[in-house]
């Protein structure tokens, strides 16, 4: 992992597109700002991992209703 240390409104870029500006600094929280094209998904990390269960949960979903459907037809 890459460890940086920014201050109130530095930045890093990430290849030519990305650019996450740290905007304001208050308390133990910070502020972020990222400049990206519309086409890339930003989530906090915990909705990305909840998002990524939910399309594993449904993913097995179908997959048990599929076998459940084809042993019928057997």
């Amino acid at each position: 992992m890459l460890v940086l240390t920014r201050k109130k409104n530095e930045s890093i870029q990430l290849g030519e597109d990305i650019e996450i500006k740290v905007l304001a600094i208050e308390g133990d929280q910070i502020k972020l700002g990222i400049d990206a094209p519309k086409a890339i998904d930003i989530y906090r990390k915990e909705i990305y991992v909840d998002i990524k269960d939910q399309n594993n949960e449904a993913m097995n979903i179908s997959t048990d209703l599929l076998h459940l459907l084809s042993q019928d037809k057997e």
